[in-house]
C-alpha cells in the first residue's frame, strides 16, 4: 500500500466520521425544535451555540469532500480512457 492509498484511506475515514457528525446533529436538532415547541428543553439553545464552531464547519468539509472526491473520480476516469 503506498502513501496515496494511505491518505486516500484516512480521507474517506474522516468523511464518514463526518457524516455521521452531521446526521447526528441534524437529528438531534430535530428533537429539540420538537421538545421545544411542546415545551420541553431537549437542548435547543445548546445546539445553538454549537453550531457555528462544529456543525456548520462539518457541513462544509462534508460538501468540500464530496466535490473533491466527484471531481478526483471524473478526473481518473479520463485519464484512464487516454
Amino acid at each position: 500500500m503506498d502513501m496515496k492509498d494511505k491518505l486516500l484511506n484516512w480521507l474517506n475515514l474522516i468523511l464518514v466520521a463526518d457524516v455521521f457528525l452531521v446526521t447526528l446533529g441534524f437529528i438531534w436538532f430535530a428533537v429539540a425544535v420538537a421538545g421545544n415547541a411542546s415545551g420541553i428543553n431537549l437542548g435547543l439553545d445548546l445546539w445553538h451555540k454549537l453550531w457555528i464552531p462544529i456543525f456548520n464547519p462539518a457541513i462544509g468539509i462534508l460538501m468540500g469532500g464530496a466535490l473533491v472526491s466527484g471531481i478526483t473520480s471524473w478526473v481518473s476516469k479520463k485519464l484512464m480512457k487516454n
